[in-house]
């Protein structure tokens, strides 16, 4: 007998189990919830939609499931956001069904649920995740508990973030039918989108990775993105829900957009975890030209109050605390820039977390690109126009092709690849932003 080719497994488990037979109980009933809430709405909603509609409702039962199923902890996330979802839409309605004017009456909406309470509540709960995180770096022995409240928080606001998407929807539909649409269609509802996804992509990589540290980081551009929202908020009154221009009518919306912003999310996160690489690679120097990256942060985190210096009411004071914050930051890294590098992973993990960012990224932008050159064709009759929003989308694309031909073909690693994530977030910026600011053309519907 070759003993060593004996089965060490437990009692009771095979090493041959399928995929199917790996699930618990609770992995089946989170799928017949799905896939009951799933048919439901198809049944009693489905005279509203048109073919492509239903096909994308159906799809989503099955990915929805495996989301659930490939990491935990998204399934008591989907669970939590549904049950709050229809929470608020219970406290919608009144006598004669639903009733927008219940969000300023009723405690449960005014105060946590309706979709400005919650995103307000994202907004809140971001920038103290990132406190927290920046707290754990500086910590003693309370570090670790301190990073932990961070993340928890962070997963909070994410909650709060799909809580307050999926009631805006809702209350899109209640205004009138015929303004009702998916979260997805202008500057204010995609930079919920961009905080969440980001969040959520990095709080992944937390778990994968058994590391926080990078929360410190990965958390500061999602709080300038809040920091952004909130300025729109006030200055265009953002958060009031408009009807769709007829472009975006169209079924391509709810495919091309959430595919765009998880390429966009991913390559801001592998930005971040660029920054940090360098910052750990470079925390014993002492020669104030050698801290390049610092100072291209500082650069990247003051960029908005000189993009954005218009005044509000008369007066520019939120810009000027946004510039003195972002001072903070700088200087705040650029002192203790040695005792962060001590707390961040080894480099090997940091370029290996740029690397996978990168390649999901790429993968969705990709994707996204010709579901946007497909959605052209039949909103415009041409599949490309160089209209500069798709002409800068090709270059963030074509970016970081090379980026990964480099690696995977030429071995890059190290320095020249974290100043090149690094640098690909000012492309991939003007590309969501700068284009709608500076530049105008099919694609100006976020206008600042």
């Amino acid at each position: 007998m070759n003993t060593a080719a004996t089965s060490t497994a437990p009692a009771g488990y095979t090493l041959d189990q399928g995929y199917f037979a790996r699930r618990t109980w609770l992995d089946w009933l989170f799928a017949l919830v799905v896939a009951v809430g799933g048919l439901f709405a198809l049944q009693r909603y489905g005279a509203h939609m048109d073919v492509y509609e239903k096909g994308i409702l159906l799809a989503s039962i099955p990915t929805a499931v495996w989301l659930g199923w490939f990491w935990r902890p998204l399934l008591w996330l989907m669970l939590a956001v549904a049950a709050l979802s229809l929470s608020a839409i219970g406290l919608y309605q009144g006598d004669a069904g639903g009733d927008l004017a219940r969000a300023d009456t009723v405690f449960g909406l005014k105060y946590f649920l309706s979709s400005q309470s919650a995103i307000l509540w994202m907004s809140m709960l971001f920038f103290m995740s990132t406190a927290f995180y920046w707290i754990g770096i500086f910590a003693g022995g309370e570090r670790q508990t301190m990073m932990r409240i961070g993340s928890r928080v962070a997963w909070v606001a994410v909650g709060l973030a799909l809580i307050g998407t999926m009631v805006r929807w809702y209350e899109s539909y209640q205004i009138a039918p015929d303004i009702g649409h998916i979260p997805v269609s202008n500057l204010y509802e995609v930079f919920v989108m961009f905080c969440w996804m980001t969040a959520l992509f990095y709080l992944y990589y937390e778990e994968q990775y058994g590391t926080r540290a990078l929360g410190a980081f990965v958390m500061l551009v999602v709080s300038a993105a809040v920091g952004f929202l909130l300025w729109y908020t006030v200055v265009r009154e953002a958060h009031e829900i408009q009807p769709l221009v007829p472009a975006l009518k169209s079924w391509w919306m709810k495919l091309h957009v959430p595919a765009n912003f998880i390429g966009y999310g991913t390559f801001a996160l592998a930005a971040m975890v660029a920054f940090a690489y360098l910052i750990k690679q470079q925390a014993a120097e002492t020669r104030w030209y050698k801290l390049a990256p610092l100072w291209l942060l500082g650069i990247v985190l003051c960029f908005e109050p000189l993009a954005f210096r218009q005044e509000v009411d008369g007066r520019s004071s939120y810009w000027m605390v946004y510039f003195g914050i972002s001072a903070l930051i700088v200087g705040g890294i650029l002192f203790g820039r040695r005792r962060i590098a001590a707390q961040l992973p080894a480099l090997e993990v940091l370029d290996d977390v740029m690397y996978k960012a990168i390649a999901v990224g790429f993968a969705f932008f990709t994707i996204a690109t010709v579901l946007g050159a497909l959605w052209a064709a039949e909103a415009w009759g041409g599949y490309w126009s160089w209209d500069p929003k798709e002409t800068w989308a090709l270059i963030v694309w074509l970016n970081y092709a090379a980026w990964l031909h480099m690696r995977l073909m030429k071995g890059l690693r190290g320095t020249m690849s974290a100043w090149w994530a690094l640098g690909g977030l000012a492309i991939t910026t003007f590309a969501f932003l700068g284009v709608n600011m500076f530049l105008s053309g099919l694609h100006s519907y976020g206008t600042l």
